[in-house]
């Protein structure tokens, strides 16, 4: 199998997988950098987070943990439990999944809420949270960078052992594809996608099969492996 998350996030999918009775390549497709940004949470009454990176990026920024926090996934929960927040709500889905779930926990009276995120975001939670009466805003705490080129190893290893690659993300779905260029051959390997997003830009390379996790997160994508 070849696993292209970012790190740290594709060591601990490896070694699930591994756990599995597995070969697993790693080649992260998206470097996570940090970006300098204002961590002030006065008068916010909660904070949204849609990635794990975004917990991780925040948390260096602030010592503030006591205020609620909404996560679009058990992931994203996991990581904000981690790093010491005590009131994680997750809404267990996407980040259209998310908005209602934080406008039906919440009041727009209470005060505004912070996205914090990264520089390329699926969705737009704060304009959903807006048409809902809140005051909202979102700020960049991380950028993921594209990875140009594959190492060695996986460019051999496509050719002949890989039989799965797996993705989480549309963004490093597609830095796989411009990697590898037009002339690879996939058609004897299997593509596992996080969600049908990332699967539409998978279904642009010609794969044995592209097959998408029941839910969006990645228990529901390692169990593609047992069932294909």
């Amino acid at each position: 199998m070849l696993v292209t998350r970012a790190e740290p996030g594709a060591s601990e999918t490896a070694a699930r997988i591994a756990a599995m009775g597995h070969s697993v390549i790693v080649a992260p497709m998206l470097v996570i950098e940090p970006v300098a940004a204002n961590a002030d949470t006065t008068r916010v009454q909660a904070l949204l987070f849609t990635s794990a990176n975004g917990v991780a990026a925040f948390a260096r920024e602030t010592t503030e943990r006591a205020l609620p926090v909404f996560c679009v996934g058990d992931a994203t929960g996991e990581a904000a439990t981690a790093n010491g927040f005590g009131n994680v709500r997750i809404a267990g889905g996407d980040v259209r999944a998310l908005a209602p779930f934080v406008a039906q926990s919440l009041r727009p009276e209470a005060g505004p809420l912070l996205h914090v995120g990264g520089a390329d975001l699926a969705g737009d939670l704060v304009g959903a949270l807006q048409r809902e009466g809140f005051t909202a805003e979102r700020r960049v705490f991380y950028r993921a960078v594209l990875v140009r080129q594959l190492p060695q190893e996986a460019r051999d290893a496509l050719r002949g052992s890989i039989d799965v690659v797996m993705f989480h993300s549309a963004r490093g779905c597609a830095a796989f594809s411009d990697a590898i260029g037009k002339d690879a051959d996939l058609q004897r390997i299997a593509a596992l996608c996080l969600s049908p997003a990332v699967a539409e830009i998978a279904r642009l390379m010609q794969w044995r099969d592209v097959v998408v996790a029941q839910a969006p997160r990645e228990d529901a994508l390692l169990r593609l492996l047992v069932e294909n």
